[in-house]
């Protein structure tokens, strides 16, 4: 490498080191981008000044889809599926050794074997013995990243050849495994996993022409926590080839976007949706380009408020089905800085796919939202359990009288906050808390009239 006798080197994560030298690197391609840490991103972040950079992902994590979106980073998607392969029929349940012994019995039935995924090692082995009781005629191998590497080897060497019927694992099979008579997955402890992860591990299994089952088993009688619920209900309805953008996509509104310029590979955007956060990031990319900057130095300016309202914001697969269109109209969305063009973006909507549902109109309004609230200086629009507080970046001091007359008795005007109760709001709260923007910002703008322009001093 070091003397460039070699053209193409393949390696794992280790030719990120420092110590790795290239005599002149020209094309870096990651696969599995999601499998790689924030040290390993941070490295490739500073190859792409001097290479060219291709990642690959089924289940891009939330901060490169972001960044993807952003403008940040070219964006390529592959929807199209080997032939002859069928999706994953895939279920959601509580835990259960009837479905277990049924699932089991059914694979064993056509020839096929199973992936049985107990991600605990400590317990691997009480888990087998469960099986072997539900089973007993089934062969059973064990598989996990605690054995020995030429124990493990064999392990799956022998699965891969037919020795065993059931192979009890962790999540070692997660990637890299190309098993096309393993057809179905059992997967304890579902809610534990992160949404890319499960999508991954769906992965394994339907590698061929044969109809492929995934059974993805909560536990019994204990209730999982919302976002658990969020991820299976996710991956549920995900099931068709080629669902790994729209995983990506879902991961993205659960977890949020992650720290750009950090550590953090997923945040918190909540009820928001997707639109909002990228735009304010891509708002910062298009000054740095306008500059002459480069995207690496992106800094997120602090001013734009944050929003948090109980909505759902985002664009519905039934309504723009095809994933490339959609992704432009989040793209179109988070370029528009001016809320005028809103209308506009409204109306060819209408025109292509129809009337507006419901979640399509909530993420026009938070955008329209969001520019309003930038324009008069909120910081931050929280709804709490009793009122809809607005944070102000700079106190209101002496004009606080005038503008409590000005905006109305559904608003509490303090120095640094207003708070417009929720029992006052009614269902109408959205288009209210709309008014009262724009009633602020024509009281700052004839505020700014009556103070004149600013002296020559």
């Amino acid at each position: 490498m070091t003397d460039g006798s070699v053209d193409i080197v393949i390696g794992t994560h280790r030719l990120l080191q420092k110590d790795v030298r290239f005599k002149n690197l020209g094309l870096a391609i990651v696969d599995e981008e999601q499998r790689f840490g924030v040290s390993h991103k941070e490295r490739l972040k500073r190859l792409r000044q001097e290479v060219d950079v291709l990642t690959l992902s089924a289940t891009p994590i939330p901060r490169t889809l972001n960044m993807a979106l952003a403008g940040i980073r070219d964006l390529s998607t592959m929807d199209s599926a080997p032939e002859a392969r069928l999706p994953v029929k895939t279920f959601v349940s509580e835990y259960s050794e009837d479905v277990i012994k049924e699932a089991i019995l059914r694979e064993m039935e056509r020839g096929g074997q199973v992936f049985y995924l107990h991600n605990r090692v400590r317990t691997i082995h009480q888990a087998v013995a469960e099986i072997n009781k539900l089973v007993p005629q089934a062969r059973i191998m064990v598989g996990h990243g605690q054995m020995a590497e030429t124990e493990l080897e064999d392990v799956m060497l022998g699965f891969a050849n037919g020795d065993a019927d059931v192979l009890v694992c962790t999540t070692i099979i997660e990637s890299g495994l190309d098993m096309p008579n393993v057809n179905t997955l059992i997967l304890e402890r579902a809610d534990r996993f992160g949404l890319a992860q499960l999508y991954q591990l769906r992965g394994r299994v339907g590698r061929s022409e044969h109809r492929a089952y995934a059974y993805l088993l909560a536990p019994r009688g204990r209730r999982i926590t919302e976002g658990a619920e969020h991820r299976l209900q996710a991956i549920l309805e995900a099931s068709e080839l080629g669902a790994g953008f729209r995983i990506a996509m879902r991961d993205l509104e659960i977890r949020g976007a992650g720290n750009i310029l950090g550590a953090s590979q997923s945040g918190h955007i909540q009820e928001v949706g997707l639109d909002l956060y990228t735009q304010l990031l891509n708002e910062a990319v298009r000054e740095l380009e306008q500059e002459g900057g480069g995207a690496d130095s992106v800094e997120i300016p602090a001013e734009l408020p944050r929003i948090d309202l109980p909505m759902n914001a985002r664009i519905p697969e039934d309504y723009v089905d095809h994933l490339p269109t959609r992704l432009a109209v989040y793209q179109r969305l988070a370029k528009m800085t001016d809320a005028d063009y809103i209308p506009e973006i409204r109306e060819e909507l209408r025109d292509r796919f129809g009337p507006l549902p419901e979640e399509v109109e909530n993420l026009l309004t938070l955008a329209s939202l969001r520019t309003l609230a930038a324009d008069v200086g909120v910081e931050s629009i929280v709804q709490g359990s009793d009122a809809i507080v607005l944070s102000l970046r700079v106190p209101v001091g002496g004009a606080r009288v005038p503008l409590q007359r000005a905006l109305g008795p559904s608003v509490q005007v303090g120095n640094t906050q207003m708070q417009m109760p929720l029992r006052r709001l009614g269902d109408e709260w959205l288009s209210r808390l709309t008014r009262v923007l724009e009633r602020f910002l024509v009281f700052q703008e004839r505020l700014t009239a009556l103070a004149g322009p600013p002296s020559a001093d």
